[in-house]
């Protein structure tokens, strides 16, 4: 509860816990949202982009691709579905769902773009060797969609 009585968006709560770099904390608060909004599709990409930050790559997945189901499904919650694919190795439908994620931001997010460019790589190399390996982490854009942005 707020000062004054009132109940905080647990959506709110959820996304700066995320840029607070607490994952786990993120994740409780996403899952109190989903009993109060219900499972829209800002709820199910908080959920699976905490999951994705948490290492549940078939949770963050399977949470992903509900909400790219969802009509107001945004380009963050595609490019973060595409980066979930690049970690398990898909890089061919990485790259479709990269694409498309490109696509619906109009070629504006650095981050999809750069997304992009590792699946394509990945796909045309699939020997990508372990020292090309690249760390990613979760960056935060708007309203609570997060992009996966290369560690300097």
């Amino acid at each position: 509860m707020a000062p004054g009585g009132e109940a905080v968006d647990g959506l709110l709560v959820g996304h700066r816990l995320m840029d607070a770099g607490e994952y786990e904390l993120a994740h409780k608060a996403y899952t109190r949202a989903a009993v109060s909004d219900g499972m829209t599709a800002d709820v199910l990409a908080g959920l699976g982009s905490a999951n994705l930050a948490l290492g549940r790559l078939g949770t963050a997945e399977r949470l992903l691709r509900e909400a790219i189901e969802m009509p107001d499904a945004t380009p963050e919650t595609w490019n973060n579905l595409g980066v979930v694919l690049v970690e398990q190795g898909q890089y061919p439908e990485a790259e479709q769902i990269l694409r498309r994620a490109y696509a619906l931001d109009n070629g504006e997010s650095d981050a999809i773009r750069d997304n992009l460019r590792l699946a394509l790589a990945k796909t045309e190399n699939s020997d990508y060797g372990v020292e090309q390996e690249q760390d990613y982490k979760l960056v935060r854009r708007g309203s609570g969609d997060y992009l996966i942005r290369k560690i300097p």
